[in-house]
């Protein structure tokens, strides 16, 4: 049974083979979101009909335990503009975009969410936004149908944080509804949660971000899979965006820094233990009585720790530079794709 009239829906008025490159790339995450598929489906296909716009449509199934897939694989079937990747199991959101990502044609990628509470109406606008000459326009839930305490509470905590260490003032970082040029995620990759923070990571590129509302409508079908525990996730991040805004190329002024204070610290010690036990001052004492020695030492030895932890570090960032070809995803299955 075919889930729309494709006389009245089509994206393209030429087959999907023929269109090589498509002007946008829609993909959504799915996770056990059964009911809500069809329905978006049919929502995300009108809206992408009135751009008048050739496109296409990935979804990434992430491990659904659901009926999601068999879902997916009859929206394929009906509709040749989409794509479907299942994942071996569930890896999480990043790993999700990040396949999305590269399966993506599209010279404008577009992730949103699958649970119908992102608004499909809302690309045209995105786009909108990206032709006045920006590379990145990021979604701004600003009535925000969830709530107060365990979702907005947190987010806007996060969001105000994201944006002072990464420098890119945006009020809502989790919003998985952007606009992308394909060129601004090209030395992208997403590694742990790090999804949030595609924004910054463009902009570090010289991306030109901005951000518009966006309709959020309350989830009123399955079930919600975030809550609080993401916030200690995003504290993490947090750090480990602060280390690679700062120090991403250059690792050993961090730890240099570090060492070069262990070692004033040891030498202080060293030049009390030395005065209290010859010059008397405050009071005498023998180096045995006093653990300012011991404390020396250890602060020396940890001062050439960080030096040389240092120099590894600039090592791996080389390499981390140089090759980054190996996958945080297994696919299990690609369907539409052209084989």
């Amino acid at each position: 049974m075919k889930l729309y009239d494709e006389t009245q829906l089509t994206l393209h008025n030429e087959p999907a083979a023929r269109v090589q490159t498509p002007e946008i790339s829609v993909f959504l995450p799915v996770f056990n979101e059964e009911p809500n598929l069809r329905p978006l489906h049919k929502k995300l296909t009108q809206a992408l009909v009135q751009l008048g716009r050739s496109a296409e449509i990935i979804y990434v199934d992430d491990g659904s335990s659901d009926r999601s897939l068999d879902i997916l694989r009859e929206i394929a079937a009906n509709d040749p503009h989409v794509k479907v990747i299942a994942l071996r199991r569930n890896y999480g959101q990043t790993p999700a975009m990040a396949a999305g990502i590269h399966a993506a044609r599209g010279k404008v990628l577009i992730p949103m969410d699958a649970d119908l509470q992102n608004d499909p109406a809302d690309i045209g606008r995105l786009l909108d936004k990206l032709d006045e000459g920006y590379d990145v326009v990021s979604g701004w839930r600003k009535n925000r149908q969830d709530k107060l305490i365990t979702r907005k509470i947190p987010s806007m905590i996060a969001n105000r944080m994201i944006s002072w260490i990464g420098g890119v003032p945006l009020h809502d970082y989790g919003c998985s509804l952007k606009a992308y040029r394909r060129e601004s995620l090209a030395d992208v990759q997403l590694y742990g949660e790090m999804h949030r923070f595609i924004p910054i990571y463009a902009s570090w590129s010289g991306a030109r971000v901005t951000e518009i509302p966006v309709e959020h409508h309350a989830r009123t079908m399955g079930k919600s899979k975030y809550g609080l525990s993401r916030t200690i996730k995003v504290i993490f991040d947090l750090m480990t965006i602060k280390f690679m805004a700062s120090y991403q190329t250059k690792p050993l002024y961090m730890f240099g820094f570090a060492g070069l204070t262990t070692f004033a610290i040891s030498l202080l010690c060293a030049a009390f233990a030395f005065l209290m036990k010859f010059a008397n001052w405050p009071h005498h004492a023998d180096f045995i009585q006093t653990p300012l020695p011991v404390l020396t030492m250890v602060l020396l030895v940890l001062g050439v720790q960080f030096f040389f932890m240092g120099l590894l570090a600039e090592m791996l960032v080389r390499t981390y530079h140089e090759s980054q070809s190996k996958p945080i995803y297994a696919v299990r299955e690609k369907i539409g794709f052209e084989k």
